[in-house]
C-alpha cells in the first residue's frame, strides 16, 4: 500500500512538529499526572477526576498520532526556491475582485494547512483551482457558495 503524499510549504511542517512536540513533551506527562493524582482518590468507578483524565489522554493520544501521519505524509516544498510567471503550489497571489473592487491576498498551500483567516487557501480549494497556471493581469472566474466570481491577478509573490 503506497502513502499519499500531501505538499506542504515549509512553516505548515514546522507548525505540525511544534504541536507534536508541546503534545507529547508537555500535555502527555501532565495528563499522565492527572491520572495518577485521581487514582490515588481511591474507587475508581466514580472518579470524575479520573475519567476526565483518561478522556483527555484519548484525545491527546489520537491528535499525536493524527500529527505523526500529517508529517510521515508531508512533501515539504520551499516555497522560498520557487519562481515563475505563472500562479503555482507556494505563491502568494494578489487580487481584485473585479466586481466589488477588494483586494486580497492568498498564499496557496497544502489542505492540512489551510487557513483562510491567515490569508493561507488549500491548493484543492475553487479559488485556488481557479487561479492555477493563471499569470499577472489574467481573470479567474471562480465559483463560490455565493455565486460566480471574477478575480484579476495582480501580482504574484514567492516567499
Amino acid at each position: 500500500m503506497s502513502m499519499e503524499r500531501v505538499p506542504m510549504t515549509i512553516e505548515g511542517f514546522k507548525s505540525l512538529e511544534t504541536e507534536l512536540h508541546r503534545l507529547k513533551a508537555e500535555e502527555r506527562p501532565r495528563i499522565i499526572q492527572a491520572i495518577a493524582e485521581a487514582r490515588a482518590h481511591g474507587d475508581l468507578s466514580e472518579n470524575a477526576e479520573y475519567h476526565a483524565a483518561k478522556e483527555a489522554q484519548g484525545f491527546n493520544e489520537a491528535r499525536v498520532a493524527e500529527l505523526e501521519d500529517k508529517i510521515n505524509r508531508a512533501e515539504v516544498v520551499d516555497t522560498s526556491k520557487l519562481s515563475g510567471t505563472s500562479i503555482k503550489f507556494g505563491a502568494t497571489v494578489h487580487l481584485e475582485d473585479e466586481d466589488t473592487g477588494e483586494k486580497v491576498k492568498y498564499k496557496i498551500v497544502g489542505d492540512l494547512e489551510a487557513d483562510v483567516k491567515a490569508g493561507k487557501i488549500s491548493i484543492s480549494s475553487p479559488i485556488a483551482r481557479a487561479l492555477i497556471g493563471k499569470g499577472q493581469g489574467d481573470t479567474a472566474e471562480v465559483t463560490t457558495p455565493k455565486g460566480a466570481r471574477s478575480y484579476e491577478v495582480l501580482k504574484i509573490e514567492w516567499k
